[in-house]
């Protein structure tokens, strides 16, 4: 568990750090290659992690073998070097392929109590993508139970237009009237 933990933060650490400049796609793919090199070449995980071999040449390799990356990327992996951390970076680049392979769209739930066109699906889609500023990867489900409109599920966010909803909200004004 500590080990995802520390996965995570290093990896958010580091795809905040070179969004501007390389961008999330050319950060992903880096992370990809040297989990590939690491993979295909364990004598250079077992080098970098070594406690024999001094610091300054573990840089050294890393500029030669990762020259074709990025100068942010290098510096990354001499950071997780520097901390003690690069016993973590197969599960960093795990991290960053499971939840950002897919770009910077997120995952969106679209429940619908009856199917609905594709150009009404994509009015939807363009709509919550511009009142949420998210790039979405739309997912639609049919749910009889809510008797018309729609629910939108994004992370936290839950939007529910309903006509269930709608009903519950009415039945609790009139509620609210008798009491008075």
């Amino acid at each position: 568990m500590r080990e995802q933990i520390v996965a995570k933060r290093y990896a958010e650490a580091f795809l905040s750090y070179t969004k501007a400049s390389i961008g999330l796609a050319s950060a992903v793919g880096e992370l990809e290659k040297i989990k590939l090199i690491l993979f295909e070449n364990p004598d250079f995980q077992e080098f970098l992690e070594s406690l024999e071999i001094v610091y300054s040449e573990k840089c050294q390799a890393i500029d030669k073998i990762l020259k074709d990356f990025s100068e942010e990327t290098r510096t990354f992996v001499k950071v997780l070097l520097e901390r003690d951390r690069i016993k973590n970076i197969i599960g960093i680049c795990d991290y960053v392929r499971i939840n950002y392979s897919h770009g910077e769209a997120v995952d969106a739930l679209l429940k619908t109590s009856y199917p609905l066109d594709l150009e009404l699906i994509e009015k939807i889609k363009t709509k919550l993508e511009n009142r949420l500023k998210l790039k979405l990867n739309l997912h639609i489900e049919i749910d009889a139970d809510l008797l018309g409109g729609i629910q939108v599920t994004v992370g936290n966010t839950f939007i529910d237009g309903s006509v269930r909803r709608r009903l519950e909200d009415l039945k609790e004004q009139l509620e609210s009237i008798r009491l008075n």
